[in-house]
């Protein structure tokens, strides 16, 4: 791996809670939110909808996990960074680390993965990964050691 996708994304009043911080849910759709910038960067704005309309390629999440190691709150802005942790045949995990955009050092405030399947979408059953999504992840894939 090069280094990861990065895009930034500001955090709204509509992210936090009561408390004041980002409501912990709001750290899944900070993830859906970079990998759909990650998909634009690289085949553009239309092109992630031809995959899923055209193509009938689809990843839907199977299985999402977070943990959370420091507050981010309104007026921050989230780094948000996407790598893959594993380039499977029918699957593919994606990593995801949000940091606060402070003078340096950032600070480390959530990290997770969300599994997801790669699916037909015409008939909705596992297909394998595609070789054109291959071929357009393969640097984020993050090696071992």
């Amino acid at each position: 791996m090069t280094a990861p996708f990065r895009c930034t994304l500001p955090v709204r009043f509509a992210d936090i809670d009561h408390a004041g911080i980002v409501y912990y849910p709001r750290f899944f759709h900070f993830f859906h939110v970079a990998f759909e910038e990650l998909w634009r960067a690289r085949i553009g704005p239309r092109a992630y909808a031809e995959l899923i309309d055209r193509d009938h390629v689809g990843f839907p999440a199977v299985r999402a996990e977070c943990e959370f190691l420091a507050p981010l709150r309104f007026g921050d802005t989230a780094e948000v960074e996407v790598s893959v942790a594993r380039l499977g045949g029918k699957s593919i995990t994606f990593r995801y680390r949000i940091f606060r955009s402070d003078p340096e050092p950032r600070t480390r405030c959530a990290e997770g993965t969300v599994v997801c399947a790669v699916v037909d979408l015409a008939r909705f059953v596992a297909m394998a990964v595609p070789e054109r999504v291959i071929a357009l992840l393969a640097d984020l894939v993050e090696r071992e050691g």
